[in-house]
């Protein structure tokens, strides 16, 4: 099977610090990857690499095995690729559903939108049922987010990722700020658009998490990828040791 997404030998470096050693990657639709590593691995520049949010210096991506310029965050997102990253990229100032449709407005019918008037209504529907989906309770839709709890942030970053995403969606830490509740939603979540066939990238520092919610797992260190395990085929300790470097094998 042609991956949906996949990154041969990607380099980057900043300065004398060499994010990506020729880091591959490689995401089937309708399969979950948990990308791990330890902090400085290179995960986040991979992600970033692969959203059209950073150049590399060497290598290629792949879009359906066509190499493709994925050089900024509009060309991915054409691509129905999203992401939901730590720092969640959220307007404080802009309500739930205005974040949701930010860049993706949606205008009233007729003369009126013609004049630039907005359907907020119609946005508010949509984002009610994405939000309701995804299980998040979401105190209101006409309240500003910044005046949300970081949990309800991030239920709305990643509620609007997993409704605009139609090919892959990057989730970085999303259960880091959620309670058990929320984190059992968002994990539900994932599995849900696996089996609508995107395809969930998923970078955690959760073992557990990991564990539950992914098909394969690849592993980077010291910005390249030193190993691919099936989930089902490898344990913690293992997963563990091979992002320290203590163990290490490669299996598809």
């Amino acid at each position: 099977m042609t991956p949906v997404l996949e990154a041969r030998g990607l380099t980057r470096k900043f300065g004398q610090v060499t994010a990506l050693d020729g880091t591959d990657f490689d995401l089937e639709a309708g399969e979950v990857v948990a990308l791990i590593g330890d902090n400085g691995a290179g995960k986040s520049t991979l992600v970033k690499a692969l959203s059209g949010n950073l150049a590399v210096d060497s290598g290629e991506i792949l879009f359906d095995g066509i190499r493709r310029d994925i050089d900024t965050p509009m060309t991915a997102s054409s691509l129905g690729i999203e992401t939901v990253y730590q720092d969640l990229a959220l307007a404080p100032h802009l309500d739930p559903a205005q974040n949701m449709f930010l860049g993706r407005e949606l205008m009233k019918p007729g003369v009126a939108g013609a004049l630039g008037f907005m359907d907020n209504k119609a946005m508010r529907g949509q984002a009610r049922q994405a939000f309701d989906r995804l299980g998040a309770t979401v105190r209101s839709l006409v309240s500003p987010v910044g005046q949300m709890s970081g949990g309800q942030r991030q239920a709305i970053a990643i509620a609007r990722a997993v409704h605009w995403a139609s090919k892959v969606v990057f989730l970085d830490e999303p259960t880091a700020a959620l309670g058990v509740r929320q984190t059992a939603n968002v994990l539900d979540t994932i599995r849900r658009v696996r089996d609508q066939g995107v395809g969930v990238v998923f970078i955690s520092h959760s073992m557990p998490h990991v564990i539950e919610v992914s098909d394969r797992v690849q592993v980077l260190r010291m910005g390249a990828r030193v190993a691919t395990y099936k989930t089902s085929e490898t344990s913690m300790e293992e997963l563990v040791g091979t992002m320290t470097g203590a163990t290490g094998r490669t299996a598809a």
